[in-house]
């Protein structure tokens, strides 16, 4: 069980954490190569080796994230692209109930993300979740990215928190890892982040969340 007493500042991933991961990698793995085939005169399959190439180059970068670097990578207006599909952003089983009650609880709840801003823009739009919280935070505010000690510099610079009195839930490892490096008291990661795709096993070695319901915060306790 997560130590909620011992916690004062929640600080929650988007997309695969709260939002199902299956919406990114469909955009990525299919909307995104068929639109460029059909733009540069490709068959699918080589569109998806070509994109699949120029990703795997960015990884864990920055870059990775950026829509404008993919639209000028890519010759595509892939903010355009991602609005005419929205409707398919969701919420992961029992996030919204899991983020109500974080609210309820009385903690200090931050989101780091990797996402554009004009993706956030986006996620926001449809669901909502920035009710939630005190503060939204993407890398590209920080000018790194969560994968690198960087970005946790910045972001106690931009937002002073207790690092042994933080929790940190993500469905990255790398995310993780450099979280762990910074000493973020509290690491959790998500067994499920993509609906369409089998369950991680628990071979990580941080604990993961399979159903937020088992995880639910308890109030803040009075000093």
């Amino acid at each position: 069980m997560i130590a909620w007493n011992d916690i004062d500042t929640v600080l929650l991933d988007m997309d695969g954490t709260l939002l199902d991961l299956a919406f990114d990698n469909w955009f990525w793995q299919q909307v995104v190569p068929q639109k460029y085939a059909e733009v540069n005169g490709l068959t699918n399959d080589q569109a998806h080796r070509l994109i699949k190439e120029w990703i795997d180059r960015h990884q864990g970068t920055l870059n990775w994230y950026c829509l404008d670097f993919w639209s000028s990578e890519l010759g595509l207006d892939i903010a355009s692209l991602k609005r005419d599909v929205a409707s398919r952003i969701c919420y992961r089983p029992g996030a919204e109930d899991f983020l109500r009650a974080l609210r309820e609880s009385g903690r200090h709840i931050v989101m780091v993300t990797n996402a554009h801003p004009d993706t956030l823009a986006v996620k926001k739009a449809l669901t909502g979740l920035e009710q939630y919280f005190d503060k939204l935070i993407t890398s590209h505010e920080l000018g790194a990215a969560k994968e690198s000690a960087p970005f946790w510099e910045a972001l106690q610079q931009h937002l002073p928190f207790d690092r042994q009195r933080s929790i940190l839930v993500d469905d990255s490892l790398p995310v993780l890892q450099a979280g762990k490096e910074y000493g973020v008291g509290h690491l959790w990661s998500i067994l499920h982040p993509d609906s369409t795709q089998t369950p991680r096993p628990h071979t990580n070695p941080f604990p993961a969340i399979d159903r937020f319901a088992d995880v639910m915060p308890s109030k803040v306790q009075p000093a």
